[in-house]
């Protein structure tokens, strides 16, 4: 048994795909790298995985499977995962040398420990093509450093301070336990990746290292704004599976749930402005029709969502308002090195 398995979702992604497998080599034969070729066509992105599983057969597998999404492919890495801890890479990111070592000294120590950890939180780096000063997502104000924590012992995250799938090592049976399958031929399930297990993570251990870089600057990627514009069905009917995990989770500790519903803020704030800034009716009416469903799944959600801050900037009436809430999208644009 392994003890980090790393899935590398992988569709025509020749130009970038063998940074981010050479920096994953550096763990040696602890960790396994599960090369995803998604139904890849267009270049030779199904002979390199091939390639790296003959050289490194004890550590790199090949997988090839019909096209299926990004979400299908991170469900064959789970599906093929002998690691005890599970971690997504893109394709066109990579991790830091020292930090991966410190990251795996740390998930050695539990495994041979006493204790058992649910998730494993570290930082990542916007590495912002053409931007010299990156921007480092970190969590020193929210979580403990360095020791087993709960969430009772989480302080507050600040607004645009989220645990994302960059951030997160889960344990892989944790991810099976909680039925954890994303959705086919669908963006932006990485939301769903870091979300729908939250509920059931009962330990967590935060290490204060710059390990993972993801890369924000190419015109395709799924973070460009117009191109998230053209995918706002995904977005939307990402945003509603996470809504509807929220309503079903019991959950009984207030600083996970109140955590939950800011991160589901986010998710209809990023759904609300993509349809104001297509400007299109069509889109303000899926906007509308977003907020309804809120409203019939859970009142009370819908009005710690509507009536906070953010709720209220993403509804304000007329076009003063969109200005406004447009506004408030570029500053969050800058927070968050959204390309």
């Amino acid at each position: 048994m392994k003890l980090l398995s790393v899935a590398i979702p992988c569709y025509n992604s020749e130009l970038y795909m063998r940074h981010c497998i050479e920096s994953l080599l550096e763990g040696g034969d602890e960790v396994e790298i599960l090369i995803v070729d998604d139904g890849s066509t267009k270049d030779k992105t199904p002979q390199i995985a091939d390639e790296y599983e003959k050289r490194y057969p004890t550590v790199c597998r090949a997988i090839h499977q019909e096209n299926g999404g990004h979400g299908e492919a991170v469900n064959a890495g789970l599906r093929n995962a002998n690691g005890i801890y599970f971690k997504v890479v893109d394709s066109d990111d990579w991790v830091d040398k020292d930090a991966y070592m410190e990251v795996l000294k740390t998930l050695r120590e539990f495994v041979y420990g006493k204790q058992t950890l649910d998730m494993l939180i570290s930082n990542f780096v916007y590495e912002k093509q053409g931007v010299r000063r990156k921007k480092v997502m970190n969590y020193r104000t929210a979580l403990p450093r360095d020791q087993v924590f709960s969430w009772k012992d989480v302080k507050m995250f600040m607004l645009g301070q989220y645990i994302l799938m960059h951030s997160v090592i889960y344990r892989t049976e944790l991810l099976r336990q909680c039925g954890l399958s994303l959705p086919q031929h669908t963006f932006y399930v990485d939301n769903i990746f870091v979300y729908q297990p939250l509920p059931y993570v009962k330990t967590m251990y935060y290490l204060d290292v710059n390990f993972y870089r993801y890369y924000i600057g190419r015109e395709d990627q799924s973070v460009n704004e117009s191109v998230m514009i053209g995918r706002i069905d995904q977005q939307i009917r990402v945003t509603k599976l996470m809504l509807d995990y929220y309503a079903e989770a019991k959950i009984t500790q207030w600083k996970l749930r109140y955590y939950m519903v800011r991160y589901l803020e986010i998710m209809m704030v990023i759904s609300s402005i993509l349809a104001i800034r297509s400007g299109t009716d069509e889109n303000m009416a899926k906007k509308k029709e977003l907020w309804q469903y809120v409203r019939k799944l859970n009142l009370l959600l819908y009005l710690r969502l509507r009536f906070g801050f953010l709720g209220q900037g993403m509804n304000l009436p007329g076009k003063g308002g969109r200005k406004v809430s447009v506004a408030g999208y570029k500053i969050s644009q800058k927070f968050f090195g959204f390309n």
